[in-house]
């Protein structure tokens, strides 16, 4: 058996929280090998992960209109998954919030995964899914609802071949905890807080940022400032929401679209604080928002507790309400929050690429023969 590395990820398509991941155990097994179901990302793109080599894809990056469907196609990625042999590696690292970990691993390989989350839409977020896709009613919902049993029922079996969870939030640790029955260690996911910088002056708006799509809750967070019409408020983001959006918004709202990194910066520096109604199950842009020395105002589920410290560096809201974001908005106003801009900014360091990096690597020195290797204390 060799001293080489697999690196597994569900799919590669855009450069996403998830791929950030990628790249930062690409940074500590340089000389990995990548494997994704597809893979569609630009040179360009896969320059940023930090990978030069051909990726490994499965025969569904071969199928009629894959690029554009790959979606579509998830029914075999279970199947695609199992056919990688990676019977001549040591190190099998998974990133996976579907199929990856399903990866076939033999006695001798060491498998760990790092879960984004177990499958969503097939556990807790069943109903959301079959709602979102009118899959409620009919004979659609019955296969609809027959797969995504089926679904459940291969997550909690390739979970046998993981030998180590890694999860990338507390959350995300008690939904393994639910789903599979096993424990796993809190590694938070690498955030680029170096890239961000606190600005002590700030400007009379607040600011939100993802892609506009029906969980993000975005239009709570509009619905809310309609009723606040004396506060601005600037949505930074594209998606299949946007149009819904913009018609319900009053003139208080702007739709930024999506912005260059340094514009980003920008925004989220000089805002008077960031606003979040989702339920992550980490939630990079809200470490992000306090890199810059912003404060957040956050729905407390998910990975908003951990990442937000109530009256210290944000505000939670308890429910998921427009009339929950206006009461956490008026609380911030009336009594704010104790950290500096600076303090604020320090605090996300524990969500850095570097902490990650080392926090990863003694997991896995504690797993494997490769502990060996210098530590990234050494390499970065």
């Amino acid at each position: 058996m060799s001293n080489k590395v697999a690196i597994i990820h569900d799919w590669l398509v855009d450069c996403g929280g998830a791929e950030k991941v990628v790249a930062a155990l690409l940074e500590l097994y340089p000389q990995a090998d990548l494997f994704s179901t597809v893979c569609f990302m630009t040179d360009e793109q896969l320059d940023e992960l930090g990978y030069q080599k051909p990726v490994n894809t499965s025969f569904i990056q071969r199928l009629p209109f894959a690029k554009r469907l790959y979606r579509t196609y998830f029914p075999f990625m279970p199947f695609a998954v199992e056919q990688f042999d990676l019977s001549d590696y040591e190190l099998i690292i998974s990133s996976s919030s579907s199929v990856a970990k399903g990866v076939i691993t033999s006695p001798e390989n060491i498998h760990i995964c790092y879960c984004h989350s177990p499958m969503r839409y097939a556990w807790d977020m069943q109903a959301q899914y079959l709602k979102e896709s009118r899959l409620e009613k009919g004979l659609s919902s019955i296969f609809a609802r027959f797969f995504l049993a089926m679904a459940r029922t291969w997550d909690v079996r390739s979970s046998f071949g993981v030998d180590v969870f890694v999860a990338n939030s507390a959350f995300i640790s008690q939904r393994i905890k639910k789903c599979y029955r096993r424990d796993s260690e809190v590694v938070h996911p690498p955030v680029d807080v170096e890239l961000f910088s606190a600005n002590q002056d700030k400007d009379d708006y607040y600011v939100t940022c993802c892609r506009l799509v029906p969980y993000k809750r975005i239009d709570l967070i509009v619905e809310a400032f309609n009723k606040m019409p004396d506060k601005k408020l600037v949505v930074i983001g594209r998606g299949p929401e946007e149009s819904r959006l913009r018609a319900m918004a009053n003139s208080n709202v702007v739709f930024a679209g999506r912005l260059p990194i340094s514009d980003l910066r920008r925004h989220f520096s000089c805002a008077r604080a960031f606003v979040y109604a989702a339920e992550e199950d980490f939630g990079i842009v809200l470490a992000e928002a306090l890199a810059s020395g912003t404060p957040v105002i956050a729905y407390k589920k998910g990975g908003a507790s951990e990442i937000v410290q109530h009256g210290k560096t944000g505000i939670h809201f308890e429910s998921q309400t427009a009339n929950a974001i206006v009461s956490a908005v008026e609380l911030y106003e009336k009594h704010g929050i104790s950290f500096s801009p600076i303090e604020i900014k320090q605090s996300s360091n524990r969500f850095s690429k570097t902490e990650f990096k080392l926090r990863f690597h003694r997991i896995v020195e504690s797993n494997t023969s490769l502990a060996s290797r210098p530590s990234p204390e050494h390499t970065t």
